[in-house]
């Protein structure tokens, strides 16, 4: 891969319509021969491979949601049981977690994938990555990583998720030049170095690829998260955006201006309310159409995820669209005492608190249908509760109701036995546990 962009993604925005039309075309005549339910999605709406004649004719399929995979798991599924080698699961993050089938193409196909996103990030087969989190559990993004790494010809150093000591221990041994890791833990990681006199600053590690929770604003600038971590650590920062439904990531260049889209893996859509396409750099609800995908293809999935497209070229030469950092998810806006927000703004403000050591925020419904918010956090001592409700005024212009708990309480809530990530969110209007 050797930091190379493929051609696609330095063509015209013409030559990617009419590369992404045709490989569409291939995906309609795919899934209408092998899912039972695109089938009968495609017959109810009488759409056919033919009425798709431009690349804005998708707006002609109705999109489909996470609740009819969940409905209808295996009537999505393309490939027969005796050439599905892999099976990954989502997290459940709305519901029960679903089952995403993967054949050996499948597999290549994301190898393919990460490989590109890796090497977006300066990546190449000089670089050893050290994964801080899993690979089990059916996890698919840990199997990217590795798929990726070998895919760029670099190194990987599998130490899995948690225990800062045995991280320390890893790098000083096998020297990595990069981090797979989830922005927080970072903190976590830093906090071990210097209460035990590492020299992390001028260590082997000269970047993170950032997975798992966002470390921008909407305007590509730090978020509090962000911010923390680099005045601790000075060191380049990849955000990475990916979902298991469509095996696809978008990844940050050194631009840092939103993370890229490899048009020859996926189609991406942002739409609003009412399932019309919104200009560039509008936010809205991500939708994605996969493209070469054999055992879970999807077309118009609504993600839920709520962000903008950015359009104009970029400096690093990729003509290809980026997205922004994820505001939220499209079922999580919260109404609270007049403010409307996504709970990442309920995050931002208790990220900024350095004092702030572990929370959770857990979202109900009181008498009257209403929405209710309590943040349930352990911090330092030095920290008064009059400090985060200032805090959150002045953010939000709302506090919710706070309640500060031993490290012990609030590790078994962040951290259940059964989680493959840190729960920071729960939502129980609807039961939904977020990872």
């Amino acid at each position: 891969m050797e930091k190379t962009i493929p051609p696609i993604e330095k063509a015209s925005y013409v030559e990617i319509e009419t590369y992404q039309l045709n490989e569409l075309r291939k995906v309609l005549h795919y899934v209408i021969g092998h899912s039972a339910f695109y089938k009968e999605h495609f017959k109810r709406n009488n759409i056919s491979p033919d009425t798709i004649q431009r690349l804005s004719d998708l707006q002609k399929i109705p999109p489909v949601s996470k609740h009819d995979l969940q409905k209808h798991q295996k009537d999505f599924w393309c490939a027969p049981t005796d050439r599905i080698i892999e099976y990954t699961n989502t997290s459940g993050t709305e519901g029960e977690a679903l089952t995403v089938p993967m054949t050996e193409s499948d597999l290549k196909r994301l190898a393919y994938n990460e490989a590109l996103s890796l090497a977006c990030a300066g990546g190449s087969s000089k670089e050893i990555y050290q994964l801080t989190t899993t690979v089990d559990r059916r996890f698919m993004a840990g199997l990217a990583y590795i798929l990726g790494a070998r895919e760029l010809g670099a190194g990987m150093v599998r130490v899995g998720p948690g225990i800062p000591q045995l991280q320390w221990k890893t790098i000083a041994e096998i020297q990595p030049t990069a981090l797979i890791a989830v922005p927080s833990f970072l903190l976590k990681l830093i906090d071990y170095a210097e209460s035990n006199d590492i020299d992390y600053k001028n260590g082997s590690v000269k970047k993170v690829i950032c997975i798992g929770e966002s470390i921008r604003n909407s305007d590509f600038s730090y978020n509090a998260l962000g911010q923390r971590i680099k005045e601790k650590w000075d060191i380049p920062l990849y955000s990475t955006y990916a979902s298991t439904e469509m095996a696809t990531a978008f990844t940050e260049c050194d631009a840092g201006r939103g993370g890229h889209l490899h048009p020859e893996l996926i189609i991406a859509e942002i739409l609003d309310d009412e399932g019309n396409p919104v200009v560039a750099g509008v936010e809205g609800e991500l939708t994605i159409t996969t493209l070469g995908i054999e055992g879970l293809p999807l077309v118009r999935f609504r993600t839920g995820d709520i962000c903008a497209m950015h359009t104009e070229p970029c400096s690093c030469g990729r003509n290809t669209a980026r997205l922004g950092p994820i505001v939220g998810r499209k079922h999580q806006m919260i109404k609270y005492k007049g403010t409307t927000c996504y709970p990442p703004a309920i995050f931002e403000v208790l990220d900024s608190l350095e004092e702030i050591i572990y929370y959770q925020v857990e979202i109900y419904s009181n008498e009257y249908g209403g929405d209710e918010v309590m943040v349930r956090y352990n911090a330092q001592e030095s920290l008064f509760e009059k400090a985060l409700t200032d805090r959150f005024r002045a953010s939000l212009r709302v506090t919710p109701k706070l309640e500060r708990i031993s490290q012990e309480t609030i590790l078994s809530l962040v951290f259940p036995g059964t989680s493959r990530k840190a729960v920071k969110l729960v939502d129980r209007r609807s039961q939904l546990v977020i990872k």
